[in-house]
């Protein structure tokens, strides 16, 4: 299967959208198709040996809609701007229509006197409006003809029925019937259109606010990179650079693409990734990312991934794929849709043939009619939900938080509990030093003797003890005659004195006398140190808390979730930590299968669970929840397997990510019930003569822009 994006053109309302997925999965080797009517695209998965994508364009374009490639070379998309040129044109030729026809009233004119030219002047003005607003027409009537009738259907007949009938009492008053010169209704044609484009141009520029967060992302990527080859640098464009190139990114230039680095004294800022917003420092051996910017110093690195295989090109991807999806909600806005406006076609014939009957006035009938058609377009019901995704998406993204679509985005809102892994997740998931106690000598000396010995050993426990040394500023000394007896501990020389270090026992064994309360610290790796025969203090090791752990814990409580920390971790190590944050629950020495055994258990007693991980052994664990959301610093097989991606790898995100879920939802409900009320109570009013035909086309458009400006609302969310 292939899955490929498509720009659509020509779609009004929810029942365009549902009918292009309709007509796709009909056709053999089509797997999937869904239409985001709020971006104007469709995401199709297809069989490429059964058909191609120029055979799904032609099929789009036989059912009256247009169909291009993303970043196609002829631009189809009508765009706000073009939009908006023919409201105001519509407009310059509505306002005299609009006074020419209301002059009698105001006693500006007496239409008697000319009543040929009074109503040819209204006809031709009627028919410029008319054709600049031609596409209406055109879609409208092409989807009547097919038995699919959408939002432009309404229009085309609501307006043309009103100019049809204004037209053909013109040719009545040629005929010598002056007295039908109050019978025209050329206004009410012109000003729907005049109306709806202005509607139109206000959702056009609306919609555009919503997918702001991908045009940023996708500016974000430089043009160029800076190449070394032979000794000499080149800039070369971002599409020539190889696997293997070395790059050279200077300071406050953009990184263009993922690598290794080589040589760097620098610092990165990364917030375009991670949402993060203080820069971290880069030496050898650490890697780079395209799109984060070198704020200071100097970097050269490798390059080991490029163009779509970059950290940032999946980032986008995973964005542009959620803000294309659809949540389980729409799928009750899809149903309406499919059957509304057959249903509000009736309604409008039934309306205004009751009232012709009652009081045999055809052009207070036809008002009726039109009005129904128009007042009842179901725009509104197809922005309700898709404008929320986009924002909601791309406001996560923007923090760090990347929602793999509409589904995971409401799965997220119903959870409550949270299942949380502890290395990695809840813990940095690389030991530190976290206490010095020190006996005849200072702490610094204690960690400079231990550090300079461990400089030899590249055990993690030692690269902890090293890194705490240098993190604190302290020289590390010369050391000789290195020695390392694997699990019991390293002997060297420095400074002419013996430095043992190891397990308590270890010391033990080499005469090295221990005070009485010289002891393991619970839940903590214990080294000992002596140096020179005598010993001089211990260093306890500990996969150290994240330090926002035990706060994301507490807020998880408040917002009623159930917590608990399923760890392989043996209990004497991790029981420490589940106190510390104040979990619910915990659980210790838990295979992989043990974890989904424990994510049933849960889903067993009603609980709707999401289970936070970074490891491949949280992978079926993650694939069973409810709701799966990964650590963005953990495993490849772990993310691929989450809904949800936490960039900053920070557990506060983790409630951050069903807050925003919760809002979103609530905003999309929100936004069906104005859509739906309006609706419910425009059709009754219009059927009952309360409305003109004018007024309801206002009405329809503003309902429209209502419902995405409640979308952007989600923009000022805080997620803090």
């Amino acid at each position: 299967m292939e899955k490929s994006a498509l720009n659509i053109t020509g779609m009004s309302c929810a029942a365009c959208a549902a009918r292009i997925e309709k007509t796709l999965k009909k056709q053999n080797g089509i797997k999937s198709a869904r239409v985001n009517l709020a971006s104007e695209k469709l995401f199709v998965e297809f069989d490429p040996n059964e058909l191609n994508l120029s055979a799904i364009k032609q099929k789009i374009e036989t059912i009256g809609f247009g169909a291009s490639e993303i970043g196609a070379a002829i631009e189809q998309k009508e765009g706000a701007k073009i939009t908006r040129i023919k409201f105001v044109a519509a407009l310059i030729f509505s306002i005299p229509l609009l006074f020419i026809s209301m002059s009698p009233m105001i006693g500006v004119f007496d239409p008697t006197v000319a009543p040929r030219s009074f109503a040819l002047a209204q006809m031709l003005l009627a028919a410029i409006v008319m054709a600049i607003g031609y596409r209406f027409y055109v879609v409208g009537f092409k989807a009547l003809a097919q038995a699919s009738p959408n939002m432009d259907s309404l229009i085309a007949i609501g307006s043309g029925a009103a100019f049809i009938f204004s037209a053909y009492n013109v040719w009545r008053i040629f005929g010598g019937n002056t007295h039908i010169i109050h019978q025209l209704y050329f206004e009410t044609s012109a000003l729907i259109i005049t109306l709806i484009l202005l509607g139109k141009s206000l959702e056009a520029l609306s919609k555009g606010r919503t997918s702001e967060a991908i045009k940023k992302l996708a500016n974000l990527t430089p043009k160029t990179a800076l190449i070394e080859r032979d000794r000499n640098e080149m800039e070369i464009a971002i599409e020539n650079v190889a696997i293997g190139d070395i790059i050279i990114v200077k300071s406050g230039a953009k990184i263009p693409v993922d690598g290794e680095v080589i040589e760097a004294s620098a610092a990165v800022d990364e917030s375009a990734l991670t949402g993060e917003s203080m820069p971290i420092d880069k030496k050898k051996g650490d890697f780079v990312y395209a799109a984060t910017l070198n704020v200071s110093g100097f970097i050269r690195f490798k390059a080991l991934k490029i163009g779509a295989d970059t950290a940032f090109a999946r980032i986008v991807k995973l964005v542009e794929d959620a803000q294309g999806s659809k949540a389980p909600i729409a799928k009750l806005a899809d149903v309406v849709s499919g059957y509304f406006v057959p249903i509000v076609c009736a309604i409008a014939v039934i309306s205004g043939a009751a009232w012709f009957a009652a009081t045999q006035d055809f052009g207070l009938s036809l008002k009726i009619f039109i009005s129904v058609l128009v007042i009842a377009c179901p725009c509104a019901l197809g922005l309700a939900t898709p404008t929320a995704i986009m924002v909601a998406t791309g406001q996560g993204a923007q923090n760090g938080i990347l929602i793999k679509g509409g589904e995971a985005l409401e799965a997220a809102r119903k959870i409550d509990a949270v299942v949380f892994d502890k290395t990695g997740t809840i813990t940095e998931g690389r030991p530190i030093v976290t206490d010095l106690l020190a006996e005849r000598v200072s702490k610094e000396r204690l960690l400079q003797i231990a550090a300079s010995a461990e400089r030899g050993s590249e055990h993690p426990i030692a690269k902890a003890i090293v890194s705490a040394a240098q993190n604190d500023g302290l020289e590390l000394l010369p050391f000789a005659d290195f020695k390392n007896a694997i699990g019991r501990g390293i002997e060297a020389t420095i400074d002419g004195k013996t430095a043992l270090i190891g397990k308590r026992e270890t010391l033990l064994e080499r005469g090295a006398a221990l005070p009485n309360g010289a002891a393991d610290l619970a839940g903590k790796t214990t080294i000992y140190v002596a140096f020179g025969g005598v010993f001089i203090g211990r260093i306890a090791i500990a996969d150290a808390l994240k330090p926002t752990s035990k706060e994301a814990i507490g807020r998880l409580r408040q917002m009623g979730i159930f917590t608990i920390m399923i760890t392989g971790d043996g209990e004497e190590s991790a029981k420490p930590i589940a106190a510390e944050i104040g979990v619910d629950q915990a659980a210790f020495g838990a295979s992989p299968q043990e974890k989904v055994d424990w994510v049933k258990r849960l889903q067993s007693e009603g609980r709707k669970v999401a289970m936070a991980g970074d490891g491949i052994n949280d992978a079926p664990a993650l694939a069973q929840a409810d709701s799966s959301i990964a650590i963005g610093s953990g495993t490849d097989v772990a993310i691929d397997c989450a809904d949800i991606v936490l960039m900053r790898s920070d557990p506060l995100d983790v409630c951050r990510a069903i807050y925003l879920s919760r809002q979103t939802i609530r905003n999309v409900k929100q936004n069906l019930f104005w859509a739906f009320g309006y609706n419910v109570l425009g059709i009754p009013i219009a059927a009952s003569g309360l409305l003109n035909p004018m007024i309801a086309a206002a009405a329809m458009s503003l309902s429209s822009v209502c419902v995405v400006l409640n979308a952007l609302r989600l923009k000022r969310l805080k997620l803090t």
